[in-house]
């Protein structure tokens, strides 16, 4: 069998609170992800995805537990710039909001040129070359990529951010809840660009989110976390259409239906 490009064993992440017990925000987490695999992390806010994701790149320290990328151990983030550069160029983490993850007073070629620069020494030629295609691969016109993040759209901010982590070639994308600022015909034009991204690179997704239409649209297999355990795992179509745990049942009953409206509360009226 070959080795998982990813794989998690018994990950624990408590915060301290003081005069407290920790808040244990991810509690015996394991999972594998294969090479070329679209593995989806759902839950609600607060059930301990997001935490579950930075600790993936390397943003958090677990507690316990041991994380390995293409095989090497990655449990704790780097200590020297050149350990956190070569995880970085294995795993790249795309926010959820563009705009606060852009530099507001770069255009964006220069956003994703300062990341080949970062990572390759590239001459300026092959830079400019590299960040052309790069841009072209997210749909970005050369206007787009001259313009400062103000000046363009959520869709295109976040065209930028997927152009910059792709721009190190990394073998596993963290997708946080990438499409959760946009609206829903957007949301549709960068999945279908994840999509076909994912057909054309040697790339594997993590794919953190609450929405399970996007989850469907785009991984092959997930697991639901609730206060921060694994509560069920399967194949996507499982999860989804014969979920077996109470909390993922509640999830997808949650899912509004075709002629669904949303009620009022009336005023002085309580539940």
């Amino acid at each position: 069998m070959p080795e998982p490009v990813v794989a998690v064993e018994d990950l624990r992440k408590e915060f301290p609170v003081p005069g407290a017990p920790g808040l244990v925000a991810v509690d015996d987490v394991s999972f594998e992800l294969e090479r070329g695999e679209s593995l989806a992390v759902i839950g609600e806010s607060g059930s301990g995805k997001t935490t579950l994701a930075r600790m993936l790149v390397g943003l958090e320290t677990p507690t316990a537990g041991r994380i390995e990328i293409d095989g090497e151990d990655r449990s704790r983030p780097g200590r020297r710039a050149r350990e956190r550069l070569e995880r970085g160029r294995r795993i790249q983490l795309v926010f959820q909001n563009p705009y606060s993850s852009l530099d507001r007073r770069q255009p964006a070629r220069a956003c994703i040129a300062e990341m080949l620069d970062l990572h390759f020494g590239l001459s300026p030629d092959e830079r400019d070359a590299r960040v052309r295609e790069l841009c072209e691969q997210v749909g970005l016109d050369e206007r787009q990529a001259g313009a400062l993040p103000r000046a363009l759209s959520g869709g295109q901010r976040q065209r930028v951010a997927i152009a910059r982590a792709l721009a190190v070639r990394p073998q596993v994308l963290v997708l946080d809840e990438a499409v959760a600022s946009l609206d829903v015909s957007i949301q549709a034009q960068i999945l279908n660009l994840l999509a076909d991204i994912r057909a054309q690179e040697d790339i594997s997704y993590i794919v953190v989110s609450h929405d399970l239409a996007v989850v469907r649209q785009i991984s092959d297999k997930g697991f639901v976390m609730e206060h921060g355990r694994v509560v069920e795992r399967g194949s996507t179509v499982d999860l989804l259409d014969a979920p077996q745990h109470p909390y993922t049942q509640l999830l997808r009953r949650s899912v509004p239906g075709p002629g669904w409206t949303p009620q009022r509360r009336q005023r002085g009226v309580h539940a």
